[in-house]
């Protein structure tokens, strides 16, 4: 059983008006009026009557004046069009006042305001408590006919491909999150069996911008962590930085990305090659100017205030569960504090209501490719934990918008095949600074000759698309400073950079990687340092004589041949962990020192060179283990699925497949339709990747 009938015999449905649902919806604004008039001095009703009238009177002037507002063409669109739509939401209920001859009566604007609010808030909590969603199929309605407005595709039975990416969610976590029933959207495809599950591995690094630009773009060549520095211009290059996604997207697009040919961008680090997009870092310039991406969103009066209203009860969440942790003293504990249950509501709330309605507008429109990327699991991940409650209730929240997404497909003027996947998972333990008191930077710091020392900056691609990143800095010892983006940094001894539980550390005396010997005989202290330290599993580290070498606090690994001496440093990682830094230590940009962390099996504990309690970046546990949760109508991809280049090659297979572009797959996958060849580690090189 699917969701979707069966693209053969499908046929767009009709969004027909019920009566009994639009009064169910009227009674219930009416009461939200009384309540607020209830509460707010300056507002008065005239009845239970007058409350009918105004209801009637505000729903007409909702249904006609945003889609006006939603149709001007405005800069800055999402910020400038939320302000104005708040304000034309307090001025209908000003203008109530008048067309109903004083039904409702307020004494001003702020009172207006704080009205719309109430009532939105009002709406929200009896609609949790009737288990409607009348608001969709208004949504759904309005969207249809802007669609309609701009040029939506002609019906046809070609099968568009929905992308919806969650960030951060590892395989094992999702498995238990659909056994507990954070996930019932999703456990139902699985359990119906209209979708198959299975697990993929990511690169080395194992983080956001790795992993879209292998999906999206076909290739992560070069991007050794979530930062990092080009030595010969000594610069910080980071995947938060838009400056720097579009220069990793300049770097990387070759004619092939997953979203060329009329696809959407929404809500990603890196574009794909798409011909529209909202909220995607590496295009940010194009937030500055108007964007009709937005238009669903904003045609709707009711979207502003219902977002503000779930936005502060959000913030209110987060203070709770920070509260409750602390008095529970639960450990580990992230840092919770200043501006980060601001960004956590933002995460959770403004944005992916954005993205939900571009993307269910793009395929009102019939856009054949849509690929969507929703961060506020990773976000509160990073800082309550993998699976504590309220992480689990952020992804409880994606799901249900899966759920609305899903649904919207069966009113598209083409059938859509969903896929849901995530980029990497996240493996969670104290800090390495929680656990020490210093960070990776200050250790460096304490072992070099020369003590200049750029330290760590924290933060994921949060920080690109939200605005400034939360400064979560693992400390600024001694001569520690924070790297920016871009920034010159030719003047100093070293740059110590964190992502997740991988560090880099660059030594500036050359523009090129020093190797093991040199290390050796200009900071004789620093490899032994690093080396004995209890926190820290591994160092890649390039030598003159040996070549990659791994070396571990009680042996070593020669990655070229295999041969180990002594305890094998990367024994408690995965059987692919060598080939991952062989093919690492290949990268032109790769750190003279690349750091991992400890990770322990049993515990399935690890420590990150970053604030984060949950992190991602490096090796170790669910981090590396992410998932793909796809139509079994659609050909098995093989296992083991290793490399976001694989899932990209499997990705854009089933596109070609679906849309019928000659030429697109293998010869191996027309003689195997079970199957979509070319994601085997095999197809990678000859190293394996």
């Amino acid at each position: 059983m699917t969701e979707q009938p069966d693209p053969a015999a499908w046929h767009p449905e009709s969004l027909r008006l019920r009566p009994g649902r639009l009064l169910v919806s009227w009674l219930i604004s009416a009461v939200a009026l009384l309540l607020a008039a209830a509460v707010l001095p300056g507002v008065t009703i005239s009845g239970f009557g007058g409350a009918i009238v105004a209801a009637a009177a505000i729903g007409v002037m909702n249904a006609l004046l945003p889609p006006v507002l939603a149709a001007l063409r405005l800069p800055a669109t999402v910020v400038v069009g939320f302000l104005l739509l708040l304000v034309l939401d307090a001025l209908i209920i000003e203008l109530a006042s008048t067309v109903t001859n004083n039904a409702i009566s307020v004494a001003g604007f702020g009172d207006a305001l704080l009205t719309a609010l109430i009532t939105a808030a009002v709406a929200v909590a009896l609609g949790i408590i009737l288990g409607r969603d009348d608001d969709d199929e208004y949504s759904l309605r309005v969207t249809r006919r802007i669609a309609r407005r701009q040029g939506a595709h002609e019906h046809t039975d070609v099968q568009g491909i929905l992308f919806l990416e969650i960030d951060g969610l590892g395989l094992p976590i999702l498995r238990r999150a659909m056994q507990d029933g954070s996930a019932p959207h999703m456990a139902r495809w699985l359990r119906e069996g209209s979708h198959r599950l299975i697990e993929w591995e990511t690169d080395l690094s194992s983080q956001t911008g790795a992993s879209q630009a292998g999906i999206l773009l076909g290739s992560n060549e070069d991007i050794p962590a979530f930062r990092w520095v080009e030595k010969e211009r000594g610069a910080v290059m980071s995947c938060s930085s838009p400056s720097d996604c579009a220069e990793i997207e300049r770097r990387h697009s070759s004619g092939r990305g997953l979203l060329t040919g009329g696809g959407t961008s929404r809500g990603n680090l890196l574009s794909g090659e798409a011909d529209e997009q909202i909220l995607t870092v590496s295009r940010t310039a194009a937030e500055v100017k108007a964007n009709p991406g937005y238009r669903a969103f904003l045609a709707n009066g009711y979207n502003v205030t219902r977002c503000l209203v779930l936005y502060f009860w959000e913030v209110a969440i987060e203070l709770t569960a920070a509260t409750q942790q602390r008095r529970r003293d639960v450990l580990p504990r992230g840092h919770r504090g200043g501006k980060y249950p601001f960004l956590r509501a933002a995460m959770c709330v403004v944005l992916p209501e954005l993205i939900a309605h571009a993307v269910i507008s793009d395929m009102m429109r019939g856009r054949p490719a849509i690929y969507a990327t929703f961060s506020s699991y990773d976000e509160v991940a990073h800082h309550s934990g993998t699976e504590r409650a309220d992480t689990l209730e952020a992804l409880r929240k994606l799901d249900r918008q899966f759920g609305r997404i899903a649904r919207a497909r069966s009113f598209a003027p083409r059938p859509y095949q969903l896929v849901v996947l995530s980029d990497h998972g996240q493996t969670q333990g104290a800090t390495f600074k929680q656990r020490n008191g210093h960070g990776l930077d200050e250790l460096v710091r304490r072992s070099i000759e020369r003590p200049s020392v750029l330290g760590m900056a924290a933060g994921d691609q949060a920080d690109g698309i939200v605005g400034q990143a939360l400064d979560e800095a693992t400390g600024r010892g001694g001569h520690s400073e924070q790297p920016q983006a871009g920034s010159d940094t030719t003047d100093r001894d070293a740059i110590v950079l964190g992502s997740g539980n991988l560090g880099l550390i660059y030594l500036m005396e050359e523009a090129r990687r020093l190797t093991l010997e040199e290390l050796n005989e200009r900071h004789p202290r620093l490899i032994p340092a690093l080396r004995a330290h209890e926190h820290i599993g591994w160092l890649l580290v390039r030598s003159r004589r040996d070549g990659p070498l791994v070396l571990g606090r009680e042996g070593q690994r020669w990655l070229a041949t295999g041969e180990v001496q002594g305890k094998d440093p990367l024994a408690p990682f995965s059987p692919t962990a060598a080939q991952h830094l062989l093919r690492t230590d290949g990268f032109e940009h790769t750190a003279d020192l690349m750091v991992g962390s400890f990770y322990d099996p049993e515990l399935q504990e690890g420590c990150a060179f970053e604030e984060l309690i949950s992190f991602h970046g490096g090796l170790g546990g669910p981090q590396t283990r992410p998932f793909l949760l796809y139509p079994a109508t659609l050909p098995a991809p093989p296992e083991p699925l290793i490399g976001a280049e694989g899932v990209h090659d499997i990705l854009a297979g089933w596109r070609a497949l679906l849309q019928s572009q000659p030429g697109s797959l293998s010869e191996s996958s027309a003689a195997a339709p079970e199957t979509i060849a070319g994601a085997s580690p095999a197809g990678r090189g000859s190293d394996g990747r």
